[in-house]
């Protein structure tokens, strides 16, 4: 387990269980062992340190490769951060880069850990629920691992978009819910993969949205721009 994400489960996990006061539903869904993914919506920047919060099993985050690639201080900062809490780099430039994650993450899930991968790509820039990419769902099939299904609700309002840190007034309002696990095996058979990856992320989003009760947009969530 990194070093940081072992530090954080003693001390951050606490304080925010006992600061923000989220509610769990579901946790009967989370695997007490072996490999997962878990797959949920994105509203929040703060999405990642909740989900982290309540499970007592160290995630693996995939994280966007500008974290990994600031310069200065505040590179060195973000990228011990990043290394020190195990977050696996995705890049999004497509082609050999691209598949870096999947190198990274595939043998992670196959010697029992795991990873989290948000399916929309990017937070929702409204708070809809965006069509999913089938990402999560090519590497469950090569993992041969299952997908924990995730609703978060009420972190954008303690750390909505733009607000650089979360708000310590608001509390009581996060909720996570888990469902039943998504068997990617089922699909091992089918006669296209790609085919396959579409259905098994559809089947996902639909479950997260039963979970959230926000409204779906079937097109994908348009990227953020860069600053700077």
């Amino acid at each position: 387990m990194p070093v940081l994400y072992t530090i954080g489960m003693w001390t951050a996990a606490p304080a925010i269980r006992q600061i923000w006061r989220p509610r769990v539903e579901g946790i009967e869904h989370v695997p007490t062992s072996g490999g997962a993914i878990f797959c949920g919506n994105h509203i929040s920047v703060a999405d990642e340190f909740f989900l982290g919060a309540v499970i007592d099993r160290p995630i693996a985050f995939w994280a966007k490769e500008e974290y990994f690639e600031k310069t200065g201080i505040t590179g060195l900062f973000y990228k011990g951060l990043m290394n020190g809490l195990g977050a696996i780099p995705v890049h999004r430039s497509g082609g050999r880069a691209a598949l870096s994650a999947f190198d990274a993450a595939i043998p992670h899930l196959q010697n029992g850990g795991l990873v989290c991968v948000y399916p929309e790509g990017t937070r929702s820039p409204d708070g809809r629920l965006y069509r999913g990419r089938t990402g999560a769902a090519r590497l469950a099939m090569a993992a041969g691992v299952p997908i924990v299904p995730v609703g978060t609700i009420g972190t954008d309002k303690v750390q909505p978009i733009g607000q650089v840190m979360p708000s310590v007034m608001v509390r009581d309002q996060v909720t996570i819910k888990f469902a039943k696990p998504i068997d990617a095996s089922q699909w091992k058979d089918a006669d296209s993969q790609s085919s396959a990856a579409r259905e098994i992320t559809d089947t996902l989003m639909s479950t997260i949205q039963q979970l959230t009760g926000q409204t779906y947009v079937a097109k994908y969530a348009p990227k953020r721009e860069k600053k700077g």
